[in-house]
């Protein structure tokens, strides 16, 4: 049974190498890559969802809010930069008169990089320790997580003048110096965003063939019995939810830069959902099958509303 798996994961990963790296960019102008590159973003939240939901049982319906943090963060940094030495736009059209105290420091892309990964990995360990520690599980860790989406959205919402409210930040222009939106850059970011994916891919494979992965199986099935074993689940659980923010952030710092734009919108109660559809269509178990997910899933939304668009 595991050699049959095993053969089923590399076959998944040859499969996706040849289909993202050959067939797509071969077949497909910039314009429907870059459709593909924003699948590929939500993919990230598809893989940490695969080893939090379904190798360790959690599952979450909030992973939005990681995937909103680290894109906002990006965003926030993109728009100054496009900005110059004026104000964002859109906090001259609320009547700001100065650039709030928490925007100064994403000045700097090294900051803007380091709170994509530090702050939603904060915030998912401690919220998550918390209640595991408890011994908050099953549907009720859903409903919370639920909640905190719906909870973040509100918030980005009512505060338009910092956040650009229900448009979001929009309107990128470089990166570090680096044109973002002509169409050969966005083909090298196509494949910058292909060896992301392909290193959080790798981790999450390796995390599932160590004695780590058997202990998130364990719990997922039996947590009792790891427990009085000796394990302490509260803090495996709450580092395999943290390892998953984590992913969804990095998500969406490249879904910012890829698709041009972060809004409540990727934050909501139904993009977190929707999130968890992925896994479901590609396997809980299969890291492959992650991304192999978030694209059918992408494809079908996108062939539909194009072509009933009266639906």
């Amino acid at each position: 049974m595991k050699k049959y798996h095993n053969i089923t994961e590399i076959a998944g990963y040859a499969f996706l190498a040849v289909l993202l790296i050959i067939i797509l960019p071969s077949f497909f102008g910039i314009y429907r890559l870059n459709i593909v590159s924003k699948y590929l973003s939500l993919s990230f939240v598809a893989i940490g969802l695969a080893l939090v939901w379904g190798y360790c049982g959690i599952l979450s319906l909030g992973q939005g809010v990681f995937f909103a943090l680290g894109g906002y963060a990006m965003a926030m940094y993109l728009k100054l930069v496009a900005s110059g030495s004026q104000l964002p736009d859109f906090m001259n059209w609320n009547s700001l008169t100065e650039l709030p105290v928490w925007w100064r420091p994403f000045h700097s892309l090294p900051v803007a990089l380091a709170t994509v990964i530090l702050l939603p990995g904060l915030l998912a360990f401690g919220f998550s320790y918390a209640f595991f520690r408890r011994r908050v599980s099953g549907v009720y860790i859903a409903i919370v997580t639920l909640a905190l989406a719906l909870g973040l959205t509100v918030l980005l919402v009512g505060s338009q003048g910092e956040t650009g409210g229900f448009n979001g930040i929009t309107n990128f222009k470089d990166l570090a110096g680096f044109d973002i939106v002509s169409q050969h850059s966005q083909l090298i970011l196509y494949y910058v965003q292909l060896v992301f994916l392909l290193i959080l891919m790798l981790i999450a494979s390796w995390i599932t063939r160590t004695r780590l992965g058997k202990l998130l199986i364990a719990i997922r099935d039996q947590e009792d019995r790891v427990r009085f074993s000796g394990y302490n689940t509260a803090m495996i659980k709450a580092f395999v939810f943290t390892v998953g923010a984590v992913f969804a952030a990095i998500g969406g710092a490249t879904y910012t830069v890829q698709v041009g734009m972060m809004s409540p919108v990727a934050v909501g109660v139904m993009a977190s959902v929707e999130m968890v559809v992925y896994v479901a269509v590609g396997g809980r178990m299969s890291i492959p099958g992650a991304v192999v997910g978030t694209l059918v899933v992408g494809f079908a939304k996108t062939f539909l509303s194009e072509s009933y668009p009266e639906i």
